[in-house]
């Protein structure tokens, strides 16, 4: 069935308020983050606009990094007539990171500053080759 160009540019406006929706559920759920590496470290970076510092949790489970925390609700009116209401988002999330073998569960570092978490993770330091060679046997 071939659709004509008025009903195709119909449907997809009446789902962009959905999807919008959508957008910014997710963008609450998972914030956005990043993950980088240098020769020393690991790093993750989150944004966490509107989140308080005591709200946050950081774990590390089976080299897995883990980060969850919440962000409140708030509502008012206006009682003096200066606006209408304000409201502020909120909600739960948790991001999970595998961390690579050669990363340190002992030496990870966190710092918060204006909404932006940084988790550091150092790099363990570098093992000799633990290449073990096998000799082939003939027949």
């Amino acid at each position: 069935m071939v659709q004509s160009s008025h009903t195709a540019g119909f449907w997809p406006s009446v789902y962009e308020p959905l999807r919008s929706v959508g957008n910014r559920i997710a963008e609450w759920f998972a914030p956005a983050s990043e993950a980088s590496s240098n020769k020393k470290s690991y790093s993750v970076v989150m944004e966490l606009p509107g989140v308080k510092q005591d709200d946050i949790e950081i774990s590390l489970q089976d080299q897995t990094l883990i980060i969850k925390g919440e962000k409140h609700f708030q509502r008012e009116e206006s009682k003096d007539g200066s606006y209408f209401f304000s409201e502020r988002q909120f909600g739960a999330f948790q991001r999970s990171f595998r961390l690579p073998p050669d990363a340190s569960d002992d030496d990870i570092e966190a710092t918060f500053k204006d909404g932006v978490l940084t988790v550091s993770i150092a790099r363990k330091a570098v093992q000799s080759d633990d290449t073990k060679r096998i000799t082939i046997n003939t027949g």
